[in-house]
């Protein structure tokens, strides 16, 4: 619940965020088609494809979607989707909220349409951002813990919980707003995260930032009290300047923990890359506090370079 967040907000060092945006007025437009769907009959299918054609690709009958909507699995789905989120008033909170601190940094934007659905189980595709659409399957956010992903690794739960569902549409709109600029060493693409990350902060403000990074508290612990030790790693080893692709792999990918190649690997949090790329964003911010798209248009060269980062000891 974005509201619970409030209690753990960290506080923030510049203004990016701290924007009124209760002058904006916005209604998002929310389709409940997992309800609409799953209880059709045969009588009242046909309006549904009328209403939501875009997901009705090729030539089935309205038997076969019948069948389909009927499969107990999907059935189950349904039901848990139903006690987990109800009737989604507190995720429309959320999403309006999201959506009105977007249109404040870039007041070309138009609000998607919101779409939530069953997708029995399609983890890859949690939620589909396109345009004037954004389709959230809700059957992948039942909790951490749901016997559903219980053949998930275990660093990857966290994304199946409800509490993360706002920080992904705000890391779905923010992937938009970044340009497509080369990112040929490893500092560009530690950077490159550090400008999502903070994009999604700007969207999503009063957050704590373990939760933003989706890390525990004990993992961005880790990471502030071996802030200065990662820096030196990286700067004695050369790898700012890498092009060497395997570096993404250890220190900015998904993974159970970074790979520093040392005894005390599995105390690290993965993507520890990418957290360190959001103090240098954050670095740079507290000395040039210029408007979102102006950092996001700055390359990670010039963001590195007149941030003068220094480690925290």
């Amino acid at each position: 619940m974005l509201s619970l967040l409030l209690l753990i907000a960290t506080c923030k060092d510049d203004d990016t965020t701290k924007i009124d945006v209760s002058h904006i007025n916005l209604k998002i437009d929310i389709a409940r088609f997992d309800q609409d769907f799953y209880q059709a009959t045969f009588k009242t299918l046909s309006e549904v494809k009328n209403n939501y054609s875009y997901l009705f690709p090729g030539n089935e009958t309205d038997r076969i979607w019948i069948e389909r909507k009927n499969d107990s699995l999907s059935q189950v789905l349904f039901h848990e989707v139903q006690n987990v989120f109800g009737d989604f008033q507190q995720e429309e909170m959320e999403l309006t909220d999201i959506f009105k601190r977007v249109t404040y940094h870039y007041p070309t934007f138009k609000a998607p349409k919101v779409i939530t659905l069953v997708s029995n189980l399609d983890m890859e595709n949690q939620m589909i951002y396109a345009d004037s659409l954004l389709l959230i399957s809700l059957d992948t956010y039942l909790g951490k813990s749901n016997f559903f992903y219980a053949n998930y690794p275990h660093y990857l739960n966290s994304n199946f919980d409800k509490e993360q569902l706002p920080f992904q549409v705000a890391k779905a709109i923010a992937k938009e707003t970044q340009p497509k600029i080369p990112q040929r060493v490893f500092i560009d693409r530690m950077i490159a995260a550090g400008k999502l990350y903070y994009t999604m902060n700007a969207f999503l403000p009063d957050v704590s930032e373990a939760l933003l990074l989706n890390y525990t508290e004990e993992q961005l612990k880790w990471s502030q009290e071996n802030e200065e030790e990662i820096w030196k790693f990286f700067v004695e080893k050369e790898y700012l300047y890498s092009t060497d692709k395997e570096l993404k792999l250890r220190f900015l990918d998904p993974a159970p923990f970074s790979k520093f190649y040392l005894v005390s690997d599995n105390e690290s949090p993965g993507r520890i890359g990418q957290w360190l790329g959001y103090q240098i964003v954050k670095a740079y911010m507290q000395k040039y506090v210029v408007p979102l798209p102006e950092l996001i248009g700055t390359t990670p060269e010039e963001i590195f370079i007149k941030s003068n980062y220094k480690p925290k000891r």
